[in-house]
């Protein structure tokens, strides 16, 4: 831009609008370049604001508000930061600072939006990939990516703590001392019946906590809150109050002390706390307690609550003055939903839950006191190992509430056991039961009456299984109770002692050392237990996989094991089962049968973590693969399995495993990224004197050629398989840049060495051609998906790399000469995603080479033709263009070209121009299809689905056309359009016609095709058609062989049943035209007929297709429109009825009907339909305004009859039929519909008369006289002659079907007579008095026509046989052909 600097003179912008900045320019001309003199990470904000500004706009265009908003607040930031940074007010340390945080936002920002990685040095400033080593660019994406993946995990996990404080605690009592309150809180999940660990107070008698320290202190958080939390209906915080004392209130110095008693209990619901509802963290609230005993007064307490984002460090670290490490931790019963390597846990929590004990001697139930312990193998004590509640150390035995007088106690008291892991092996859960007596004296001589105990870990190594367990209460020696190597040798519970005594059959009650009484088995106790361990399993496979050392010889049972157990046991031992199965692959490398089982297990184990229920363990593997993963020769055993996989794909047992391990690709490939970075490093440093000397090294031709054989394979390999994360696009540019310059280093090996005719290697080749054509279609190179500021970015670093590869393929495929044949028509396809590529130079570059492909097959097959090239192209083509690619400038520089080329050839110009055009049809069919398939319009998709297999079905790829089919089949069944499925399907039917019945699988395959059809047909409600196409016609010998003889005669009858009784509603025929260039080009300007829905209105019909079309304008009149509106760029719609054209079979010709199947054929089997519209043509006859008066008729013929494959088809013809003609018609149709009724009574005698007399009373009364007087007035005149001599044929025939009325009327009257009633005879006798004059006025002008019946019996008559002669020149409908009921056995004479 040029400034003026002097001052008379003006510049184009205001001066308060410019501000000139610092900058450098390079390469000044017409491509220079200018560098802003602001700080890089000013530059690089300004452009992430720009990029991230696109995605702000789309996402508020679709509606998308949450990440909306999210972007809206990051944005903001950057703002505001940029603003300080540019400032250069800031100090050194807090522009440091600043730079962090921006830095991690741009960071973070760009990974949920998509964009790609950013990497960076230690100051955060972004690293040059030219300046930087390989490896070193692969360390900086990890450790970035790894800062990222943590960042979101704070954020998608959702873990979340309750922070909880007891503000106010009120307890007033009538003159009773109370020792201590242990008050537990637990939070429970309703619907689920989770809980968290208890949280424990322990409240004095006079009104303050036991430890005076915690005075106003009194607060826990409950931690490991999910995001499956956030959604549960209820959840609730429930307040337990455990009274130690006497047994009940009173005071006295005799009575027990000490007992826990219940005392009451508190719930509050908090569901709209933990949804965010409520959010004040000063908010007191009370909770009431419900009343156990009418002594107290006042009872509740006040706490306050707030819920925080994140774990326990987290929030410690942003809330500390909520929470700081004196708060007590209550942490979940049950896994958080991420459990990260490096988190150990080894908790037990213990349930009591009920017990039934016999009174014995006693007179009233036990108080029974559960006293709980924990004691290893040798009976010594665990010292602290319960703890009954967090806030407060473990105690070393466990007391229960004692109930008073109780037979059945439910105690449901849970407390959690903790022991060191190596421990667990070896200790068990002792159980003691006491009866307490309220009087002190006898209390002391109550000794335990009985014992239990559990095993914390079973035989085979798995610890006590989650879930109840009904223990054996063992009474006796109070001494041998508490001797362990008594007890130990005896079953623990009652499953146990079923499953010891099933084998011998004998009772085992006498094994134990105790006293045995005849009630020792009527004592009933019951535990649950809950294992929430890291390093414990329940799983036996599981756990002989993670030992797997002291157990060698089972490792390979272990792996296959491993695969059936249930993921979430997995998932909660993820690293050290990841870690097993490494340390199993590199320490057992001698037998290579682990290392497919190993392998298979890690693909197992990625699947796993791939299925939603898993996926938010996502992180976990990754985090493993940052932190832990140490195998780092894993790769080259990993590969060898991968590619000895990928070697036997054709294998059928295989595969299974391999598709499984394509899908975790990803992880797998993780496992050896570093591999690849290794290699690239070392290409990267290579130059074309090394390419040269690597060569040379070789001492074989087909050294050289194993070599490039397996370069090219594993180049491919690496390409197709992502080894690095798509947004490592500095990473994945620098390894395709350079592959590509190996792969062009090898490509003058291949001319070298490999192409003259004694030495070309076809597969060598072929591996290349292969090669250069994944490299060049790879996602990462394709820049149109990307932003205009990617683009740009790539195109100024690396420049388009695949114009530079598919520049070399096009060269190699013209260098292969006469060896081109052999690639003919493999390479069509390859060929053709290229040229599909949208960069118009390479487009125009490669598509030739497609002509060059025609050409070659021309002169070389031997038929002089390219069929083998042709179906290949159309195939592929097909495929790619419903995979996304190709488009509408494609066609037509794909047509151009291929015509330009063709038309200098002397001998393709003529087919090759067939074939040109024949591709152009096929794509624009294909592109239409493709576009429309994401229509809401299923009728639009059905339109373009039948235009491609009409093309397909044209050039006999039967294989598409049927695929095709199908495809029509499901939109079909997915509008409930079940005769037009049943259509579809007969399509495929017919092909099947041709096939041999000796073939099972086609046998198969028929039997089920007819037994749809069947199906559809009947859902269809169209019962004709089944019996007319499977029972009777064309059919039959098929459906016969397919269907068992009962099925048939049965499925037969029923239809034939449904024809005669069910009620079948008349659709209505609806023709539609689309005008205008608003329309998609199958629709535009065209015509449609559309076969309406049962009861269907025009009304409805009409709302319906407006809906589809919302800015179309509906046209209200029916009279073709002009050229402005087709060449309008608006959409127009017009709607109006027509009627179908009934064609009767020939064999119904001839033959008695019933009026059932007469209605059928009246709107069904129809291919022609017609639409009269009246106008005046030339001035108005005041005489008589029947002369001037023309009919515009429209006449439909479509591809198919109607119910076919679809419920519309396209308009043919249109034909204008003169008054005349009408006048013919109109008669044709009056004597027509004499005649059926006649026939009718003829039949059935049992008709009613009505409609009969109805009709003839219409005809012969004296106002109407058959409406000849206008046609007399109108063309029986000289006048009329003499203006149309032409028309004398016409006049004639109109007089003779009007002198053929009159048999037909008579005939009418005759039966009329002869059903005749008393009440009908003052009719009778009018008609019989008013045909008389009319036969006798028509005689006289017109003749006499005699109809002689033969056999006695008067039959179908058709009027048009009466002038056969005759024929109209104008009108092109059915009428002019015999689609009506024969009256070959008449004899007409004509007498004057």
């Amino acid at each position: 831009m040029q400034f003026c600097h002097v001052i008379c003179s003006s510049g184009i912008f205001p001066e308060t609008y410019i501000h000139l900045k610092e900058a450098t320019v390079k390469d000044r001309g017409q491509h220079e370049t200018v560098i802003p003199g602001e700080l890089p990470l000013g530059q690089e904000l300004t452009s992430t604001l720009r990029e991230w500004a696109v995605i702000w706009h789309k996402l508020y265009v679709d509606n998308k508000t949450t990440q909306f908003r999210h972007v809206q607040q990051m944005t903001y930031s950057l703002i505001e930061w940029r603003s300080q940074i540019l400032s250069g007010t800031l100090p050194k340390d807090e522009l440091a600072e600043l730079k962090k945080k921006v830095t991690a936002k741009i960071d973070y920002g760009n990974r949920i939006l998509g964009l790609d990685l950013v990497v960076r040095d230690d100051n955060g400033n972004i690293l040059d990939p030219d300046e930087t080593s390989t490896i070193s660019l692969f360390k900086a994406h990890e450790t970035a990516s790894k800062r990222i993946d943590e960042r979101i995990q704070e954020e998608k996990v959702h873990l979340l703590v309750l922070a909880f404080r007891i503000k106010f605690f009120y307890v007033v009592f009538n003159g009773s001392t109370v020792l201590l309150f242990f008050i537990f809180f637990i939070l429970f999940f309703f619907a689920s019946f989770i809980c968290s660990e208890n949280y424990l107070v322990r409240w004095g008698s006079n009104g303050m906590p036991k430890e005076i320290e915690k005075l106003n202190n009194l607060q826990a958080v409950f931690t490991d809150l999910s995001s499956s939390d956030l959604i549960r209906p209820k959840i609730s915080l429930v307040c337990q109050i455990v009274r130690v004392g006497h047994m009940e209130l009173k005071d006295g110095k005799k009575h027990t002390c000490g007992l826990r008693r219940p005392f009451g209990v508190a719930v509050m619901d908090i569901t709209d706390i933990i949804h965010g509802k409520v959010d004040d963290e000063e908010k007191q609230h009370f909770i009431p307690f419900h009343k156990v005993n009418i002594t107290l007064l006042i009872l509740g307490l006040w706490v306050s609550l707030k819920l925080l984002p994140g774990d326990l460090a987290q929030v410690q670290k942003d809330f500390s003055h909520l929470v700081d490490r004196s708060t007590a931790v209550a942490r979940k019963m049950g896994f958080p939903e991420i459990i990260l390597p490096g988190d150990v846990r080894n908790d037990i929590y213990v349930t009591l839950v009920q017990g039934e004990f016999d009174k014995g001697k006693k007179k009233t139930p036990k108080n029974v006191e559960v006293t709980m312990s924990v004691h290893d193998e040798d009976g010594n004590l665990q010292e602290k190992a319960i703890h009954p509640g967090a806030g407060y150390e473990g105690v070393s035995e466990y007391k229960s509430v004692v109930y008073y007088q109780v037979k059945q106690p439910c105690w449901y008291e849970t407390v959690k056991v903790s022991i060191a892991i190596e421990e667990v092996s070896r200790c068990h859960l002792r159980f003691t039961f006491r009866h307490r007596s309220s009087q002190e004296s006898r209390d002391k001589s109550e000794r335990a009456f009985g014992m239990g105990f559990v095993k914390l870990m079973n035989a085979d190594g798995t610890t006590l299984q989650d879930g109840k367990h009904n223990l054996i209460v063992y009474k006796g020696d109070n001494k041998k109770m508490e001797d362990a190597k008594c007890y130990l040798t005896l079953p623990c519970t009652k499953m146990e002692m079923e499953e010891k005594e099933a084998p011998s059959g004998k009772n085992l009650h006498h094994l134990a050392n105790f006293t045995p009484t005849k009630d020792s088995t009527k004592d009933s106790f019951q535990i649950a237990t809950l294992i929430c361990s890291t390093k414990l399993t329940q799983n036996v496979d599981l756990l002989g996989l993670l030992n797997w050392r002291s157990n060698s010889q089972n490792i390979a049972h272990n792996l296959r094991k491993l695969m059936e157990v249930e993921g979430g046991e997995i998932v909660k031992f993820l690293q050290d089962t990841l870690d097993a199965l490494f340390n199993i692959m590199m320490e057992m490398s001698e037998n290579e049968t682990y290392d497919f089982l190993v392998f298979d297990a890690l693909v197992f184990i990625i699947s796993l973590i791939g299925d939603i229920k898993f996926q938010h363990f996502n992180p976990v593997l990754e985090t493993y693969i940052y932190k832990h993963f140490s195998a780092t020769l894993a790769y080259v055993k990993l590969t060898k399995v991968l590619n000895c996989y990928v070697g036997n794909a054709d294998d059928s047992s295989k595969t299974e495993l391999l598709f499984a391990a394509l899908k975790a690709l990803k992880y797998l490939f993780r496992f050896i990224g570093i591999f690849v970075a290794c290699m690239t490093a070392i290409l990267r440093q290579m130059d074309d004197f090394h390419y040269n000397h690597y060569i040379n090294t070789f001492k074989t031709r087909q050294d050289i050629i194993d070599f490039l054989m397996e370069t090219f394979i594993m180049f491919k390999d690496l390409i197709g398989k992502n080894v690095y994360a798509a947004d490592w696009m500095v990473m994945n540019m620098m390894q395709s840049r350079v592959f590509l310059r190996a792969v062009n280093q090898f490509t003058s090996v291949l001319n070298r060495f490999f192409l003259d005719q004694a030495n070309f290697e076809l597969q060598l080749w072929n591996n290349y051609f292969h090669l250069a054509v994944a490299f060049l279609t790879h996602e990462s190179l394709q820049l149109e998906t990307f932003s205009q500021a990617k683009r740009n970015k790539i195109i100024k670093k690396y420049g388009d790399m695949r114009k530079e590869i598919g520049f070399k393929i096009r060269d190699m495929w013209y260098n292969l000469g006469p060896h081109k044949i052999k690639f003919i028509p493999a390479m069509v396809g390859p060929i053709l995603e290229v040229t599909l590529v949208p960069e118009p130079e390479l487009r125009k570059a490669t598509i030739p080479i497609f002509f060059d492909m025609m050409q070659c097959e021309f002169n070389f097959s031997g038929n002089r033709n390219f069929h083998m090239f042709e179906n290949e192209l159309i195939t592929k083509l097909d495929q790619e263009v419903e995979g996304g690619r190709g488009d509408e400038q494609y066609k037509i520089l794909l047509e151009k070209l291929l015509l330009e080329h063709c038309r200098k050839h002397k001998y393709l110009s003529a087919s090759g121009e067939v074939f040109a055009l024949l591709v152009s049809s096929l794509l624009e069919n294909l592109l239409d299809y493709r576009t429309i398939m994401h229509d809401e319009s299923k009728e639009n998709r059905m339109s373009c689905t039948v235009n491609v297999l009409n093309f397909y079905k044209e050039k006999k790829r039967e294989d598409i056309y049927i695929r095709y089919l199908y495809k029509l089949r499901d939109l079909h069944t997915d509008c409930e359009n079940f005769t037009e499925a049943a259509y579809t399907l007969l399509l495929h039917a017919e092909l099947l016609q041709r096939d041999s019945y000796y073939v099972y699988s086609q046998q198969e395959l028929k039997e089920k095709l007819y037994q749809e059809i069947i199906s559809f047909f009947d859902r269809g409600k169209v019962s004709v058609s089944v019996v007319f196409l499977l029972f009777t016609g064309k059919y039959l010998t098929e459906v016969k062989m397919l269907v068992t003889f009962f099925l048939f005669q049965k499925k037969r009858a029923t239809f034939y049943e449904n024809i005669m009784k069910a009620m079948r509603p008349q659709p209505e025929y609806f023709a539609v035209g689309y005008y205008g260039q608003g329309f998609p080009s199958f629709l535009r300007n065209k015509i449609f007929i559309y076969r309406g829905k049962e009861y269907e209105r025009r009304e409805d019909f009409n709302l319906k297709l407006l809906t589809q079309f919302p800015s179309a304008e509906k046209m209200t009149s029916t009279a073709p429109p002009g050229e402005e509106i087709k060449s309008s760029p608006k959409q127009y719609v017009q709607c109006f009825i027509v009627k179908p054209v009934m064609n009767l079979p020939p064999n119904y010709k001839d033959k008695p009907v019933p009026e059932q199947i007469l209605n059928y054929y009246r709107a069904n089997e129809v291919q022609q339909f017609t639409h009269s519209r009246p106008f005046r043509k030339g001035e108005k006859d005041p005489e008589n305004e029947f002369a001037t008066m023309w009919i515009e008729r429209t006449t439909y013929t479509t591809a198919y009859s109607f119910p076919g494959i679809l419920k519309w088809f396209e308009v043919k013809q249109i034909t204008t039929i003169s008054p005349l003609e009408n006048a013919i018609e109109t008669m044709e149709l009056t004597n027509e519909k004499i005649s059926n009724i006649v026939q009718q009574h003829v039949w059935d005698r049992s008709l009613p008369v009505h409609p009969l007399s109805m009709l003839l009373n219409g005809i012969v009364d004296p106002a109407v006289m058959g409406g000849y007087t206008n046609y007399e007035k109108a063309f029986f005149t000289e006048k009329y002659l003499q203006e149309h001599p032409e028309d004398q044929d016409k006049i004639e025939l109109l007089k003779q079907l009007i002198a053929l009325q009159m048999p037909l009327l008579a005939e009418g009257i005759r039966i009329h007579g002869e059903k005749l009633t008393e009440q009908l005879k003052p009719l009778h006798d009018r008609l019989t008095a008013c045909f008389k004059e009319l036969k006798k006025k028509v005689e006289k002008q017109y003749g006499v026509i005699t109809l002689v019946s033969l056999s006695c019996c008067l039959v179908r008559l058709s009027v048009t046989s009466v002038a056969s002669s005759v024929v109209s020149t104008s009108s092109t409908s059915s009428d002019s052909t015999s689609s009506r009921p024969g009256s070959d056995g008449l004899v007409i004479t004509f007498c004057t």
